[in-house]
């Protein structure tokens, strides 16, 4: 006797079209998430590596410190600060930032240690105070190492976000855990490919942002 095997579509497109508008929904939601981390662990990162440089013996314990935050596990770290925030975006956000610290701040303290000394010198013939000469000398000439580290921490937090599903808070990790518990593929095939197009989107936009924000450094690279 030979069985009758039915097989389920790998994709079932009629669901696709159906629901597109939960698609947008979670890919907002995803955005939205992503954006607050990135937004909060930069502030943060800027006034730590100010610290850093200013005070070079705090740069070994600031680093020391994120660096364990960035070697918990993922969800490892976001079930640790349950206890205190709850299944709240909070928690999914802090552990979000805590993963964005240590590239920040070990990119910054690179890029404006690369300014050359003889830069720094001019600017203070010139009458620059410290403070002048950071934001307006050194974080520029800073900038593609900078941004160099904020691609990084992008790709790294949209990834990321599908974990904190697990809380509650996963932008477009819920239709991944949607179609693992149901074991569905449809949503969990789209949540994943959109997962990885928003990653590229970030990366491919901060290049366009650098070559905008650095236009000496494009002008450079092409001088024989």
């Amino acid at each position: 006797m030979i069985l009758a095997q039915t097989t389920e579509p790998f994709i079932r497109w009629s669901w696709v079209w159906s629901h597109l508008g939960l698609f947008w929904s979670r890919t907002v939601e995803h955005l939205v998430l992503t954006g607050i981390a990135l937004g909060i662990g930069f502030i943060i990162s800027i006034g730590l590596s100010i610290v850093a440089l200013r005070y070079r013996k705090t740069y070994a314990p600031i680093t020391w410190f994120t660096g364990v935050l960035y070697s918990i596990p993922s969800l490892a770290l976001f079930v640790m600060f349950i206890p205190l925030t709850g299944l709240t975006v909070v928690t999914a956000e802090i552990g979000l930032v805590s993963y964005t610290l240590l590239i920040f701040i070990r990119n910054i303290v690179a890029g404006i240690d690369g300014v050359p000394r003889e830069v720094r010198e001019a600017a203070l013939g010139m009458g620059y105070t410290p403070r002048r000469m950071l934001w307006e000398i050194e974080i520029p000439i800073a900038l593609p190492v900078i941004i160099a580290g904020i691609r990084i921490a992008a790709v790294t937090t949209v990834g990321l976000v599908t974990i904190t599903a697990l809380i509650g808070y996963g932008g477009l990790g819920q239709l991944i855990l949607d179609g693992l518990n149901r074991l569905f593929t449809t949503p969990l095939i789209v949540g994943a490919v959109l997962s990885a197009v928003l990653a590229l989107v970030f990366d491919y936009g901060l290049v366009l942002a650098e070559r905008a924000l650095t236009p000496w450094a494009r002008s450079k690279a092409t001088i024989p």
